[in-house]
């Protein structure tokens, strides 16, 4: 059952309802869907919020458009959500997306960055990519990194859906890419309320919004092992009042607190050597 978000549903270690099947489905093929996760209502106002943000970037000076990503300012992507807006503050850590995390990357992980993309009529697919080859060069032996994927709208083929390559997140290399890997893609298909969860290693790219006046809007939470730099200097990306306003378990999520980079510490046991 969809839900709306609650304070109470936004610890890390809350229950969730994404079935082991799901999990086991990401594990394996490198994807899953999960339906239903919030509900319209949530969905909706989560859409409004973005428009907004839409707008206020452009009144900022922010482009929304990125010509060394997409062919044309159909395609309109939002940066720093989680400045705008407390409802991207919830949703990048919703039980049900954090439990997709750590079913790939474990406990140790960190918020590397949270964008949007709205395909609007006209909008055309940018180069087909890896997310995890952006951060890390080859070769990718284990995934480091994970997408969830919020959908605001109806997502399918016709209005833009990504679409990705099926198994290739067991590609090693730049060079395992075949020359004809546009023919095998497929698109995540998925109602408004669901998210995607894509491990970094899987290829894919922005599907054309081949629609005459329908928008697709998807929101790419993106995942990381904590020993990655994130895409965001959170520091410099939000502002002292939003800072203010995290509690603990996000803002060490975002990297914000004064540790970092000891996930493998707690194998260091200097007792172990007196022994």
């Amino acid at each position: 059952m969809a839900t709306a978000l609650r304070d109470e549903a936004m610890t890390p270690d809350s229950p969730t309802r994404v079935p082991d099947t799901a999990l086991q489905q990401l594990h394996d093929e490198g994807w899953c869907v999960i339906p239903d996760v919030i509900d319209a209502a949530t969905t909706r106002t989560a859409l409004d919020r973005l428009l907004a943000a839409a707008a206020r970037s452009e009144e900022q000076g922010i482009a929304t458009f990125m010509p060394v990503l997409d062919p044309n300012a159909s395609n309109v992507r939002v940066f720093y959500l989680l400045e705008h807006d407390a409802i991207f503050r919830d949703l990048i850590r919703h039980p049900d997306a954090l439990a997709l995390v750590r079913a790939l990357l474990g406990r140790d992980f960190l918020i590397s960055n949270f964008t949007a993309n709205i395909a609007r009529p006209g909008a055309r697919s940018m180069a087909l990519h890896s997310d995890q080859s952006i951060v890390v060069p080859a070769p990718w032996h284990a995934a480091w990194a994970v997408n969830v994927i919020w959908c605001l709208s109806d997502v399918r083929f016709e209005n833009g859906a990504t679409l990705f390559i099926p198994g290739s997140h067991r590609w090693r290399t730049h060079e395992e890419v075949p020359e004809d890997a546009a023919a095998h893609l497929r698109p995540f298909e998925a109602k408004a309320g669901s998210v995607v969860a894509m491990d970094g290693r899987l290829w894919h790219t922005s599907g054309a919004n081949i629609t005459a006046d329908e928008d697709r809007a998807l929101l790419f939470g993106y995942y990381s092992k904590a020993f990655l730099r994130p895409q965001v200097n959170w520091n410099a990306a939000l502002s002292p009042a939003t800072q203010a306003g995290l509690d603990g378990a996000l803002f060490d999520l975002l990297g914000l607190g004064v540790s970092a980079n000891t996930g493998e510490a707690a194998r260091i046991d200097q007792r172990a050597s007196r022994e």
